[in-house]
């Protein structure tokens, strides 16, 4: 079982920059894809961005491009999404998530562990 726990976060103005590490307990960790989600209030958890399991290939929802970075240090177990730029639409809680298990890593229901969430609020 593998478990992920988030850091980072919190309250910055629009046009700052945050960045959230997920953290895994087990090295078998760096064998899986993973993601980022982002839920807003009264929204679906919508996909935020994705890396592969050596890191080679990213992936980012059209609102995030150009502004977030997906990234990972598999030596530490830890995948991170630097976000720049930020927008008020941004605020949401944003959840890491690993292994992918419907070969849609853009699928809110295709992933096996998730992170405990972190609230990121951009204030305009």
């Amino acid at each position: 079982q593998v478990q992920l726990v988030q850091s980072g976060g919190g309250l910055v103005q629009a046009g700052g920059s945050l960045r959230l590490s997920c953290a895994a307990s087990e090295r078998t960790f760096s064998n899986y894809g993973v993601g980022w989600f982002q839920q807003a209030p009264g929204k679906e958890r919508e996909f935020v961005a994705a890396i592969s399991w050596a890191g080679a290939n990213t992936y980012y929802a059209d609102s995030v491009k150009g502004r977030f970075a997906i990234s990972r240090d598999n030596a530490r177990n830890t995948v991170y999404l630097q976000m720049n730029n930020l927008k008020p639409e941004d605020t949401a809680i944003y959840y890491c998530a690993a292994q992918i298990t419907t070969g849609d890593r853009s699928d809110r229901y295709g992933y096996k562990y998730w992170g405990q969430g972190t609230q990121v609020t951009v204030s305009s």
